[in-house]
């Protein structure tokens, strides 16, 4: 099973920006798809981002649209996320997973350990 690593987390002022870098993708079919997700305090976790390795479709959900964008880099099998205008409701841990694309992300089994975004006001 891969294992999944997210990294890029940090403390970061309202406004600022971060980039979190995945790896450990397995991509093992023609639809596979890496996704960034988030959990806060006492609630499960909710999808932020995703997008397909081969084709590169994204998808984002509606509190982060216009402010994260996703990207991968296909050589050395990283996905990163890069958080713009961030805000302190964006404070959670992010953790990537492996997944597909279904003309929607899917979540597959596959999670890494998360890194911590703390965005301070």
């Amino acid at each position: 099973q891969a294992e999944m690593v997210a990294t890029g987390g940090g403390l970061v002022q309202a406004g600022g920006s971060l980039r979190l870098s995945c790896a450990g993708s397995r991509r093992a079919f023609v639809n596979s798809a890496t996704g960034w997700f988030r959990q806060f305090p006492g609630k499960e976790r909710e999808f932020v981002a995703g997008i397909r390795w081969s084709g590169g479709t994204t998808y984002y959900a509606d509190s982060v649209k216009g402010r994260f964008t996703i990207s991968k880099d296909n050589i050395n099998t990283v996905v990163y996320l890069q958080m713009s205008d961030l805000k302190p409701e964006d404070t959670a841990i992010y953790y990537c997973n492996d997944g597909w694309d279904a003309g929607e992300y899917r979540a597959g089994t596959d999670w890494g350990q998360g890194t911590q975004v703390t965005v301070s006001s």
